[in-house]
Order: structure tokens, then C-alpha cells, then sequence
């Protein structure tokens, strides 16, 4: 299963996208701030252009993997999945970044939400997005032990 991320409008606190799922639109995407990181780079370079808390992860290729989360494990869209919540998974200089619902980028620390870009600097509909992305495609390709990929340019 494939996941791009395209990161179509970079402003100076937030970056909107656009997600796809196996090449079909999926929604749009929220994340911090696009600070030029790519995989590319070495880690020294990606940890001098972090700033902590506000800077989107490295455009690149990951693996995502479904991993528990005793943090999101209590929210109710985590109870759902039984605290299981899709990681993003060796992502240099950063920790615990995963798919789940949010609205804004203060509440991203990395991490990236899709829902409905309608309000400027934000995704509405994020968790109704969430549902449809781990029960449609996430979750299926987790059962057949398919490699979940994810693409952010």
C-alpha cells in the first residue's frame, strides 16, 4: 500500500497537502512548518534545521507501521483501535511521529493529520478521515502483512 503526502502550500507556521492512497486523492493534509528537510541530507544538517515542535518531518520514504500508543491509546478515536495507531517509522532526528487526527499544527509536533482543508491553517473532519483511512486501507493492509509505504514530497 502506498501513502503520498504532497506538500502543496508551505506557510510560515503550517504546511497543507494533499494525501493519496494507492495514486487516488485521498484529503488534505496539515503539518508544521515545511523547514526544506529531506532525507538527502545528512542527520546533522536535519537536526540544525529543526526547530522542536515546529517543523514537519523530512520529505523522503518511510515505512508505517501499525505500534501501540499508551498517549493515544485513551482518546477515544485510539480506543477504537485499541491504542493502535499508525507510526511513521525511522525518522531522523525524530520521535514517535505518527498518522491521527488533529486540526492544527500546534498540536502536530511532527506528526500529520487528513482531513478537510475548508478554514485556512487548518483541517476540519480529521477523526471522520482517520476512520476511513485505517478502516479502508490502513488496517486491511496491516492484516495481509503488506508494506505500508509513505512518500512526502
Amino acid at each position: 500500500m502506498k501513502i503520498k503526502v504532497e506538500r502543496k502550500w508551505k506557510k510560515d507556521t503550517y504546511t497543507i497537502g494533499k494525501m493519496y492512497v494507492n495514486g487516488v486523492e485521498f484529503g488534505d493534509t496539515i503539518e508544521d512548518k515545511d523547514r526544506g528537510l529531506s532525507l538527502s541530507m545528512g542527520l546533522d544538517a536535519i537536526k540544525a534545521g529543526k526547530v522542536y515542535g515546529q517543523t514537519a518531518i523530512p520529505t523522503g520514504k518511510y515505512e508505517v507501521k501499525l505500534t501501540y500508543s499508551p498517549k493515544f491509546a485513551k482518546n477515544t478515536w485510539g480506543k477504537r483501535y485499541k491504542g493502535m495507531v499508525p507510526q511513521i517509522m525511522n525518522v531522523p532526528a525524530y520521535e514517535g511521529v505518527r498518522i491521527h487526527p488533529f486540526n492544527t499544527a500546534e498540536e502536530s509536533y511532527g506528526c500529520i493529520a487528513v482531513g478537510k482543508n475548508s478554514v485556512k491553517g487548518k483541517v476540519l473532519q480529521a477523526t471522520q478521515y482517520y476512520y476511513k483511512l485505517m478502516d479502508n486501507y490502513i488496517l486491511p493492509a496491516a492484516k495481509k502483512g503488506e508494506r505500508i509505504e509513505l512518500e512526502i514530497v
